[in-house]
């Protein structure tokens, strides 16, 4: 779950994270406290749609006619999208007293526009009305909402991380909705007692001295805020191979995806997970990395298994394809022996990992403990 933000933050072209778990595994707490590791954004004075002033081509209406516009610093926007919102409330109005009372036509923006550049949150989005749903992917897909209605004809910018979580004991959404989603997760609740009886110390830590608690965490949100900005600047320089590309459209076809969303969510997330983790370039092996999130909701059959029986089918896939001969690795113009030597996670200690107190600390083999066992910062130990 946290390897998905984390990526969705970095490139938000995702589409969309898609979090399914059982009631009580802190989805929703997750999510929020995914802003605090998003730096602060540079926005125009008073613009409704949080527009970059040193970037033309992404000015509202209202900010290009304006020949000096004032830039001040903002948190990023969180806007959580309630259950009976109405379609006028997400995409956005006429507004009513303004044409009433001056007789003037005049756009009401809604919270697509509001998430502009921030997040937006759809808790239990499978028991949101499928139109909604439907035209809050379009948005994150296009990255800009286009109006027409009331005699209004407009089009603004709408470049959202968009995150959905959802309990599938009430019920799933329908498959042409989840192949929307780029990146999809499923949450568990801890089995080990360790494990169980550390959220209650936390907790209750936390419910005690909130702000002591977060103290305690904020160094570490720091380092995790700056991983994030430096992807971000690290993305575009990061090229897609030929080999890549290849691999990426072979795992689609062979897990039978319908269409090219795989195809593209996969060279994307790999490229995020690349970026993340401070790589020159995208090695096959973050293609197979991101399969796990890009095809659970997507590969052929998927409602006719558990999760876990699909985790287990694409793991088969996965070891079938990385050793087929036909995906072996083209040769470059660096030799293996030229390539710096990395540790593999499964051979890192966890015990290691354990000691450092991480909060949520990744399993070996994630894709996040190489990132969360970086000693860049010092870190303290949270209060017991």
């Amino acid at each position: 779950m946290k390897t998905a933000l984390l990526a969705a933050a970095v490139d938000p072209s995702l589409g969309g994270v898609l979090i399914r778990g059982e009631k009580g595994t802190a989805k929703s707490t997750v999510v929020r406290a995914l802003r605090e590791l998003l730096p602060q954004l540079q926005t125009v004075a008073n613009c409704p749609y949080h527009c970059h002033p040193d970037q033309p081509l992404g000015l509202c209406d209202q900010c290009r006619d304006n020949p000096a516009p004032q830039a001040v610093s903002a948190a990023v926007p969180l806007v959580e999208l309630p259950l009976g919102a109405t379609e006028d409330r997400v995409v956005g109005t006429l507004d009513i007293e303004q044409a009433l009372s001056a007789g003037v036509r005049r756009f009401e923006p809604g919270l697509l526009a509001e998430a502009n550049r921030g997040i937006l949150y759809v808790d239990e989005v499978n028991l949101l009305e499928d139109h909604l749903v439907d035209l809050l992917l379009d948005a994150a897909t296009s990255g800009e909402n286009v109006v027409e209605r009331e005699g209004i004809s407009l089009r603004h910018p709408a470049r959202f991380i968009l995150v959905g979580t959802m309990n599938p004991e009430e019920g799933e959404l329908r498959p042409q909705f989840l192949d929307r989603f780029g990146l999809c997760v499923t949450v568990r609740g801890l089995s080990e007692p360790g494990d169980r009886i550390e959220v209650i110390r936390r907790r209750n830590a936390f419910e005690a001295q909130p702000q002591r608690f977060a103290a305690e965490w904020r160094q570490e949100d720091q380092r995790l805020s700056r991983l994030v900005d430096a992807a971000r600047e690290r993305l575009t320089a990061l090229e897609l191979s030929d080999d890549l590309l290849h691999t990426a459209v072979t795992i689609s076809a062979e897990a039978g995806a319908a269409g090219h969303r795989a195809d593209l969510a996969l060279v994307k997330a790999a490229r995020a997970f690349a970026a993340l983790l401070e790589r020159d370039s995208i090695e096959r092996e973050l293609v197979f990395e991101a399969a796990r999130f890009v095809l659970p909701h997507r590969f052929d059959g998927r409602l006719l298994r558990s999760p876990e029986e699909a985790d287990a089918e694409i793991d088969a896939l996965l070891k079938r394809l990385q050793s087929d001969g036909a995906l072996q690795k083209a040769s470059t113009d660096r030799t293996l022996s030229e390539e710096p030597a990395r540790t593999d996670p499964d051979e890192l200690d966890e015990q290691a990992l354990e000691a450092m107190q991480i909060p949520g600390g990744a399993a070996a083999g994630s894709i996040l403990l190489p990132i969360l066992k970086k000693k860049s910062s010092p870190m303290t130990t949270p209060p017991k």
